[in-house]
């Protein structure tokens, strides 16, 4: 029976080339029944990536026991952001690169997690350690989901392991990091081709804090005047969606990534609480200045977890 390899939902560029790198890793380790797939589709950034490697996307899958009862998981360990049935299937492995939260399993499993910029950082350690081979076109894929996840090595979750790998990363690929890497990002800019949905759901995640149910999304532009054109009608989505999915606050974070600087919009009954995480209030037009955040992952969801379980 094939064990699936997958990211989280909503997957950004790291979460599905880290399923298949992982995948590649399996097969040369002598695992060849394993298929890389995907909890969505992908992203524009995503697909700029794919087509630029001419690579195939993964399928993409809504529940896993109907197909398997093995799974591997990258990019991603709590349940909530995982694939529907997670607790039907047994967890054979884990990648990854974020905090541990609600996880557990019935049997042991290999884990290998570390606090660097991308899941694809760790994978391409363990492909040198074990001496396997690295195709251009895989180091092209891997070097994506790290560029992605620390924006050009701009972000604080950049390591100085990540600094080191990424350039071997690229000389592989025989990539430009600078110009690729650039026009890798603006591809997953385009909000005019997005609607209000794609924006506040296309990368986001769930959150348990302080007993609440918190749902942070992240989108990233060249011009945040972009997303106020369209503030009230994402306010309203994002409060629909709550309402819908039972969470108790929405935060959308939007990034621009040539400042390395974010706004933040909420809607929720802990507004306060949101702002108070970064010593900062929503001003008059119902915007959070976040000069210099661009990380959900190390800038975002501590300092808010400090907060709502303070």
């Amino acid at each position: 029976m094939t064990t699936l390899i997958f990211g989280h939902q909503n997957p950004d560029t790291d979460a599905i080339t880290s399923a298949m790198s992982w995948a590649e890793f399996q097969k040369q380790a002598g695992n060849t029944d394993v298929e890389a797939v995907a909890l969505g589709e992908p992203n524009d950034e995503t697909k700029f990536v794919l087509d630029h490697f001419k690579a195939q996307a993964p399928r993409v899958i809504k529940t896993a026991a109907n197909e398997t009862n093995t799974v591997m998981l990258v990019d991603h360990n709590e349940f909530q952001q995982s694939v529907a049935d997670i607790e039907d299937v047994q967890i054979a492995s884990v990648v990854d690169h974020h905090r541990i939260a609600n996880f557990h399993t019935a049997a042991p499993l290999f884990y290998r997690a570390e606090p660097v910029g991308s899941t694809n950082t760790v994978i391409f350690e363990l492909f040198q350690e074990h001496g396997y081979t690295i195709s251009p076109k895989l180091a092209g894929l891997m070097a994506s989901g790290l560029i992605s996840d620390t924006l050009l090595l701009k972000s604080p979750t950049a390591t100085d392991k990540d600094k080191k790998i990424l350039p071997e990363m690229a000389k592989i690929a025989g990539i430009d990091l600078q110009s690729y890497g650039l026009a890798m990002l603006k591809a997953g800019t385009n909000l005019a081709a997005k609607s209000d949905m794609d924006i506040i759901e296309g990368d986001a995640k769930s959150f348990t804090m302080g007993g609440k149910s918190i749902r942070i999304g992240q989108v990233n532009t060249v011009d945040l005047n972009d997303i106020y054109a369209r503030q009230d009608e994402l306010l309203n989505a994002m409060t629909e969606e709550a309402r819908a999915k039972g969470y108790d606050d929405f935060l959308l974070i939007a990034t621009d990534i040539l400042n390395s600087n974010s706004t933040g919009f909420a809607v929720g009954a802990d507004r306060d609480k949101v702002a108070a995480a970064f010593n900062e209030k929503f001003d008059a037009n119902a915007r959070l200045a976040l000069p210099g955040v661009v990380s959900r992952k190390k800038q975002v969801v501590p300092p808010m977890q400090k907060v709502f379980e303070g």
